[in-house]
């Protein structure tokens, strides 16, 4: 009982740590873009080969002391010049570098998020040895002198919707290493996160046999353009049997021509599921569509496109089901 309550007071206070850590972090940096590094944004410290070194530098002074040995009293200064040369040398490695977000492209869910950051030099030095990552950094690079560089973040995005990736570090430890000077940015970047696609195979294998991989056809040639929950008065051979037997809910099948009319992707119409499992049939619906170059229509909850092809269309319906909120227009 002791440990858990240990482990659990130590989890409280690792959380207060955190959010007033963060408090912190906004009220000293706060969320901007572009920005210009300066020094409030800096921070500076010892690296590990730099405390070693000031180590074995005061070891040298303890005997240059006890000696009285010139020769090891111009090592120490000599050395320790170049320890303070060094940190005006880090320092400015990073300072008045300008950073600004460029943009994020957006993506399914569960995919990797891309995050483009643009980092410019105005005057003519170049910025070298720096290193960028979201919480550890990455390889190194340079920012040449009156120069810019692209710099591409990659990060998972769990779930549809907006997606803030938060702050990202960047960092450098140039010339000699013996110094970090680093800072924690967040540039208001978001990504667009669409649902995952889910093609709804269970409903096609229930029709086809599971030897199709899209929809099936009726006995004139028709496609299955859609399906939608049966209605009092439905031809019983429009009913979707086999889906029924597999979920105990009675579906109407739609055929038509989907090449001579309109495809209307409805939302209640699809069946019985939760509301991440619609949207990400409806996800692969309109990617489907989309590439067969067919008209479609979208209609959801508080949300009605009308039928359009291209790519802008495509983006629109896609941004609906990202952002769709359950209850809405409901």
């Amino acid at each position: 009982m002791s440990s858990l309550a240990e482990g659990s007071q130590g989890r409280s206070w690792t959380r207060w740590y955190h959010a007033r850590w963060q408090r912190w972090m906004v009220r000293r940096l706060p969320p901007q873009s572009p920005i210009e590094l300066t020094q409030r944004r800096l921070f500076i410290f010892p690296s590990r080969p730099g405390l070693a070194f000031l180590g074995v530098l005061a070891a040298i002074l303890v005997a240059a002391i006890n000696y009285e040995n010139n020769m090891a009293y111009a090592l120490t200064f000599w050395l320790g010049s170049v320890f303070v040369v060094a940190v005006h040398m880090t320092f400015a490695n990073l300072h008045r570098l300008q950073v600004q977000a460029v943009g994020a492209v957006p993506v399914f869910a569960g995919q990797q998020a891309r995050l483009v950051v643009r980092l410019s030099a105005r005057g003519r030095r170049s910025y070298c040895g720096l290193a960028a990552g979201w919480h550890t950094a990455g390889d190194a690079f340079s920012v040449p002198g009156r120069g810019s560089y692209d710099l591409s973040l990659f990060c998972c995005a769990p779930s549809r919707g907006w997606f803030d990736p938060g702050r990202f570090l960047l960092e450098t430890r140039y010339p000699l290493g013996l110094l970090r000077c680093w800072t924690w940015l967040d540039l208001g970047q978001r990504v667009l996160v669409y649902p995952t696609p889910l093609a709804p195979t269970q409903l096609w294998e229930a029709h086809s046999g599971g030897g199709r991989d899209g929809p099936p056809r009726g006995p004139s040639g028709e496609e299955l353009a859609d399906f939608k929950a049966y209605q009092p008065g439905d031809p019983l051979k429009s009913i979707a049997w086999a889906a029924y037997a597999r979920s105990d809910t009675l579906v109407s099948k739609v055929m038509g021509d989907t090449q001579a009319q309109d495809l209307w992707l409805d939302f209640s119409r699809l069946p019985m599921a939760d509301s991440e499992t619609r949207l990400s049939w409806l996800c692969w619906l309109v990617l489907d569509a989309h590439n067969a170059q067919l008209r479609f229509g979208l209609r959801m909850p508080g949300v009605e496109l009308a039928p359009a092809v291209g790519e802008p269309h495509r983006d629109a319906a896609l941004r609906a089901l990202a952002l769709y909120t359950p209850g809405s227009g409901a």
